[in-house]
């Protein structure tokens, strides 16, 4: 694919900053200040990068900006709000629109998860989950069920309770001895030998769930609070749950009275075709936890949606105590919320979850064109999210994969890369005309890298 034409007018915000004093998040810092990929402007489908480049951005910049980009909608929101009132605190105090908020978002969650509790990022949205299932086992009058099970290969975010219950060996391993203590993980559904190249969900491996079954066996179920899983594994690089397999884990956290939480923080808002995965593949956990597209990444937000019963376990004593002894200094943070109703407004409109489904099977057909190129052994997808393997390369794991992230980057097409797996997740104003042209970028850097 030829390079997208360059726009070099000149413009005081695309000036090159030094790059010295940031000590950058999940990046070879080294790698990266020898070669900066500075974005500097986004607008609809497209980055515009430091040099005056445009990108087509096949990410959501980082699974956030379901509307795309530069949505004067939010922004106009944002700037009202800001001169109204910047910030209220959240602590004996409120303010109406995170109240606002809060009832709009249970308007589109799963039966019976009626309650919000806001947070700032998705990392927080899991601790704060994790702190929940205690506080409603203790309130219940089962103190003793404090372990929680994961599951291997999931994120679950950069908290202590997060890495913990995380299934990622290179977030875990340079924190290992200060992790949560009664912790388990059931194992991953990625089964590339039977299930390679399946369109959605494969008809492999639900009976991993059963799993479940054995550590209840080992530990008790009376000693067990949660199972935290994601619905699809987005970090660890587009990994579906196999048929069955969420519906088989409800089955057993139910019949022991177990929570199950469902992180969310990826596939809520649209992503897999409906508003969140929960519906989409037809079960209800007791919690889920969001962030990201939930005001479009215009300002840092979470929320854990909450089935009522937990809550209303935990309203106990006289009505002047604290329930609940957690919270953050910017939760339901006024000027974060006025864009999370903007957004939601948009995501309504538009029709933007039903886009993201309609759109599913052409983007499905375009993505797995790619099957048969150099070193390409899975493709895996699902609403408006893909993910692509490659075998590894001699020179090491992940070099394959960051060179085709590069090489995409270079010639105009913004993926994401883990390890030796590249990641598309659009913004869900997508058009077909900008599916072809994010997978023929990327078939282009496949031919490339080899």
């Amino acid at each position: 694919m030829a390079d997208l034409p360059l726009n070099c007018a000149s413009d005081s915000s695309l000036d090159h900053p030094s790059l010295e004093h940031f000590w950058m998040p999940f990046t070879a810092n080294r790698q990266f200040k020898a070669s900066p990929r500075l974005l500097a402007k986004a607008e609809g489908m497209y980055y515009t990068d430091i040099d005056g480049n445009k990108v087509l951005d096949a990410t959501a910049g980082l699974w956030c900006c379901n509307a795309g980009h530069g949505r004067k909608e939010i922004s106009e929101a944002v700037s009202k709000q800001i001169k109204q009132m910047d910030y209220a605190p959240s602590f004996q105090m409120g303010h109406p629109i995170a109240f606002e908020l809060a009832e709009r978002l249970t308007e589109l969650s799963p039966e019976g998860l009626n309650k919000v509790f806001f947070t700032n990022s998705g990392s927080e949205s899991v601790d704060t989950a994790l702190k929940m299932a205690l506080c409603y086992h203790r309130a219940n009058g089962q103190a003793s069920r404090t372990r929680f099970i994961g599951r291997e290969m999931g994120y679950h975010g950069v908290g202590f309770g997060g890495i913990s219950v995380g299934g990622l060996s290179n977030n875990r391993r340079a924190f290992s001895g200060q992790l949560l203590q009664g912790v388990d993980h059931l194992p991953h559904t990625l089964d590339i030998e039977n299930a390679a190249f399946t369109r959605g969900l494969s008809p492999f491996g639900a009976e991993k769930a059963d799993v479940l079954e054995q550590l209840v066996t080992l530990h008790g179920a009376e000693n067990i609070a949660a199972v935290i899983v994601e619905p699809m594994s987005g970090s660890a690089g587009v990994i579906l749950p196999p048929q069955g397999y969420l519906k088989r884990l409800r089955e057993i956290t139910k019949k022991h009275g177990i929570l199950l939480i469902f992180d969310e923080v990826i596939t809520a808002f649209g992503r897999v075709g409906a508003a969140f995965a929960s519906q989409r593949w037809g079960v209800i956990p007791d919690m889920i936890t969001t962030a990201k597209a939930i005001n479009n990444g215009a300002i840092p937000m979470g929320a854990v949606f909450v089935q009522d019963f937990i809550h209303d376990t935990c309203m106990q004593g006289p009505n002047e105590l604290i329930e609940f002894f957690h919270g953050y200094t910017y939760s339901g943070h006024p000027v974060a919320a006025a864009a999370a109703l903007a957004t939601l407004s948009i995501y309504e409109n538009e029709q933007l979850f039903e886009r993201s489904l309609e759109l599913e099977r052409y983007f499905e057909d375009a993505v797995h064109n790619l099957k048969g190129l150099p070193n390409v052994i899975d493709i895996r997808n699902t609403g408006l999210v893909a993910g692509i393997q490659f075998t590894p390369s001699a020179q090491g794991v992940g070099k394959r994969g960051y060179g085709i992230f590069e090489h995409c980057f270079r010639h105009g097409t913004l993926v994401r890369a883990t390890g030796d797996i590249i990641a598309m997740s659009p913004p869900l104003i997508v058009d077909k005309r900008e599916i072809n042209q994010m997978v023929n970028s990327l078939s282009d850097a496949i031919n490339a890298v080899g």
